[in-house]
C-alpha cells in the first residue's frame, strides 16, 4: 500500500488528484468547526458531555438511549453534531435520499427505464436524490434542534428564542439555523461529488470515512478516562477481536465466486477470432459496506422521531410515554436495537446485492455475445443458476456483516466494560472497505498509467 502511494505521488496527474482529496477534507473538517449562529458556548458544552456520557452530564429529564444516537450521528459527522456546527447533519439526508430512490426504483417504472438507460438515466436519478436531500436534511435540522431542546441540552433563553412560537421566540434565528445546517449537508455533497471527479476514490464514501478518522484520536481519549486502563486483559481482548474483525472484512470483500465463461470460435474469412475462456467473478459480498449504512440510517430514525414528542416532566402524557419507550428501546445499548440492527443488515445485503445484480443484466451481456456458462443454456437457465450461487454466496457475507454489526454489543457483554463505545462496527466497516476500495483505485489507475507509458 505505501509504495502504491509513493509511486502515485511520483507521477504528476495521480498527485495532483491525491492532494486534492486531502485539500477537500481539510475544507470539510474547517467546515465541521463553523458553528450554527446563535448557539452558545453553554450549549456545546453540555452537548459534547452528554454524547461523552461523562458521570453527572445527563440533563434532569432527559430520555435515557438518546446520548446513544446521538453519540452514534456524530461518529459519521466527524464531531460536527458535538461542536453543533453547520455540518451537524452530515452526509446521511443524502445517504436517506439514496435509500429512498433504490427503494422506489424497482417500484417505480419511470426509475427503471431510467436506471437501464446508462450514464445519463443515472444522472438524472442522481439529481432526483439532490432534490429529495434537502428536504430530508431541513427537517433534520429542525429534528435535531427540537431533539436538544427536550432533552435540556439547548434550555432557558436559548431555547426560547430556538423555537416557531410562543412568547421570546425568535422564528427567523431557527429559521436561519435549519437553513445554515441544510447548507452544511448540500456542501458537505458537493465536496464529495468533486472528490469523486477530480480526485481518486466514492466521494461521498471518503467524506464519511474523514468523519471517522479524524474523531478516533477524541474517542480513545474519552476511552482511557472511562476506566478501560484499569483491565488489561478487557484491551488485549478489544485488540484481539478488533484485529481479528479487520482481517475478516478484508477477506469477505476481497472473497469470490468465480464461475467459468466460454466464448465460441468464430470464423471470419481466413482468420479465427473468440474461442476464450474467462470467468464471472460473483464476491461473497458484493453490497459492500452499503448495507450497514442503510440499516443504521433507518433503524435510529424511529428514535430520532420519538425525541421530538418527549416533554420532560410528563407524566399523564401517553405519547410522551410512548416516545420515551420508543427512545429507550432503540437506543444503541438496547438488545432490541441490536436484535433488529442484524436482521436489517441481512435483508439489506440481500436487497442491494440483488439490486446489483439485475442492473449488471449479466446474462443478457452473455447471450449478446455468444458467451455460456458449461452445462448451461444462455437465457432463462444461465439467470437461474447464477442467481443460485449468489444467494448462497451472500450468505456468508450477509451473517458476517450482521455479526460485525452487533459486535460491539456482543463484546460489552463479554468484557463488561464500556470501552466498547468507541469500537463502532459500521464505522470500522466504512474506515476498512474505503480503504480497501480506494486503494484499488489507485492501483487500478497506476495500472492504466503505466501501461500508457509502455505503449509511448
Amino acid at each position: 500500500m505505501l509504495q502504491a502511494v509513493i509511486r502515485a505521488f511520483r507521477i504528476p496527474d495521480l498527485r495532483r488528484r491525491l492532494l486534492f482529496v486531502l485539500g477537500v477534507l481539510v475544507i470539510f473538517r474547517i467546515i465541521a468547526h463553523v458553528p450554527v449562529a446563535g448557539i452558545s458556548s453553554e450549549v456545546t458544552g453540555r452537548l459534547k458531555d452528554f454524547i461523552s456520557g461523562a458521570p453527572g452530564s445527563s440533563p434532569t429529564g432527559s430520555t435515557p438511549g438518546v446520548g446513544g444516537v446521538l453519540g452514534f450521528l456524530d461518529i459519521f459527522s466527524g464531531g460536527s453534531l458535538s461542536n453543533f456546527s453547520i455540518a451537524a447533519t452530515g452526509v446521511y439526508p443524502y445517504v436517506t435520499a439514496s435509500i429512498i430512490i433504490q427503494l422506489l426504483t424497482p417500484i417505480i417504472p419511470a426509475f427503471e427505464r431510467l436506471q437501464k438507460e446508462g450514464q445519463r438515466g443515472r444522472e438524472t436519478l442522481n439529481r432526483y436524490t439532490h432534490i429529495i436531500t434537502v428536504p430530508i436534511a431541513a427537517l433534520t435540522a429542525y429534528g435535531q434542534i427540537v431533539l436538544l431542546k427536550s432533552q435540556g441540552i439547548i434550555t432557558g433563553v436559548d431555547a426560547q428564542r430556538f423555537s416557531l412560537f410562543g412568547d421570546g421566540a425568535d422564528p427567523l434565528l431557527t429559521i436561519a439555523a435549519v437553513v445554515a445546517m441544510t447548507t452544511g449537508t448540500t456542501l458537505l455533497v458537493w465536496l464529495g461529488e468533486l472528490i469523486t471527479e477530480y480526485g481518486i476514490g466514492s466521494g461521498v464514501s471518503i467524506i464519511i470515512f474523514g468523519g471517522i478518522v479524524s474523531g478516533l484520536p477524541q474517542r480513545f481519549v474519552q476511552a482511557s478516562q472511562s476506566g478501560v486502563g484499569q483491565s488489561i486483559i478487557s484491551i488485549i481482548i478489544i485488540l484481539l477481536v478488533l484485529l481479528i474483525a479487520v482481517v475478516g472484512i478484508v477477506l469477505i470483500q476481497e472473497g469470490q465466486r468465480k464461475i467459468p465463461v466460454r466464448f465460441p470460435r468464430q470464423m471470419q474469412g481466413n482468420r479465427v477470432y473468440g474461442g476464450q475462456q474467462t470467468h464471472i467473478p460473483l464476491k461473497v459480498n458484493s453490497a459492500g459496506m452499503i448495507p450497514l449504512i442503510f440499516a443504521s440510517s433507518i433503524i435510529i430514525f424511529p428514535a430520532t422521531v420519538a425525541g421530538f414528542f418527549i416533554r420532560p416532566g410528563s407524566v399523564n402524557d401517553p405519547v410522551s410515554t410512548v416516545a420515551t419507550w420508543v427512545v429507550a428501546n432503540f437506543g444503541t445499548g438496547s438488545g432490541l436495537y441490536q436484535i433488529l440492527y442484524f436482521f436489517m443488515v441481512l435483508g439489506f445485503t440481500y436487497f442491494y446485492t440483488l439490486v446489483l445484480f439485475n442492473q449488471q443484466n449479466i446474462p443478457e451481456s452473455l447471450r449478446d455475445r455468444g458467451g455460456f456458462i458449461p452445462g448451461f443454456r444462455p437465457g432463462r437457465p444461465t439467470n437461474e443458476y447464477l442467481m443460485k450461487v449468489l444467494v448462497r454466496i451472500t450468505l456468508l457475507g450477509a451473517i458476517f456483516l450482521g455479526v460485525i454489526a452487533v459486535l460491539p454489543f456482543l463484546l460489552g457483554l463479554i468484557v463488561q466494560t464500556q470501552v466498547t463505545t468507541f469500537l463502532n462496527s459500521t464505522s470500522l466497516l466504512i474506515v476498512v472497505g474505503v480503504a480497501v476500495d480506494t486503494m484499488k483505485q489507485l492501483e487500478a489507475q497506476l495500472v492504466m498509467r503505466e501501461y500508457q507509458g509502455i505503449l509511448n
